[in-house]
């Protein structure tokens, strides 16, 4: 692992000025860009430390405040360590913001944030890659399908809601997506049923796309979150293996 160097920046979007947390390594030559995408509880410190790790590894991670038309993070105030099942009033508030944040929203930021790694000079020439937590997972489907030139990996973890019946689940961007792509799925997690596992598959096998599906046994939704009571080490690190595998094919 490498000294990163990170900073908060901001993001010219067609609807104002999206805060992002950039890290890199601190040599400040350029690397090949990573969009992180967030969870629901927003750009906070945990967040920061996962981008480091990543940008620790050899990249330019890009971390936007995906809710940022509400108010630069945090948006909302949370506690150190996450636990809605003893504060129920944190989904109260996160609520609002997640129903904000249609399709068309994140296709258009996803526009902002890639023109903006392209023109960073600490990004690397050419097409970046993305990851993306619970909702970012997501989000992370949405800009694949929307940017396919700009995308060269994809990778969603413990996602939720990503083969609904809805007109614009995620899965349906399939046809669309030309790149590699890998999900790490929760094990028994009830925002991803196992038919909807299957009938995102299903989506990917038949639009041909590169794709690599697991699902982490015992694993809970929000595997990754260490300040949550969702955290499975070894399941994180799983993530982190996974993820470091698909960047190094990738570039």
């Amino acid at each position: 692992m490498t000294d990163v160097q990170g900073n908060v920046v901001d993001i010219r979007t067609e609807d104002g000025v999206a805060d992002a947390y950039l890290v890199h390594p601190a040599d400040g030559r350029p690397r090949p860009g990573v969009l992180f995408y967030q969870d629901a509880y927003g750009l906070r410190p945990h967040l920061r430390s996962m981008a480091d790790r990543l940008a620790g590894a050899g990249y330019t991670v890009l971390v936007p405040n995906v809710f940022y038309r509400v108010g630069r993070a945090p948006v909302v105030d949370l506690p150190e360590f996450i636990d809605p099942g003893a504060d129920p009033t944190i989904w109260e508030r996160l609520g609002p913001l997640l129903a904000g944040l249609t399709p068309d929203l994140v296709r258009r930021d996803a526009g902002a944030y890639l023109r903006w790694l392209a023109d960073s000079p600490l990004a690397a020439d050419g097409p970046v890659a993305l990851t993306g937590y619970c909702m970012g997972a997501r989000l992370a489907l949405w800009t694949a399908g929307a940017h396919p030139d700009r995308v060269a990996a994809a990778a969603g973890f413990h996602g939720g809601r990503l083969a609904t019946d809805d007109p614009d689940s995620p899965h349906l961007e399939a046809p669309r997506i030309t790149a590699e792509l890998y999900f790490g799925h929760a094990d028994e997690d009830p925002s991803l049923p196992v038919e909807q596992m299957a009938r995102l598959e299903e989506a990917l096998t038949a639009a041909g796309v590169r794709h690599t599906s697991e699902v982490y046994a015992g694993a809970h939704h929000g595997y990754t979150q260490a300040d949550t009571p969702a955290y499975d080490q070894k399941a994180a690190e799983r993530h982190w293996a996974a993820l470091l595998d698909l960047l190094e094919r990738t570039f």
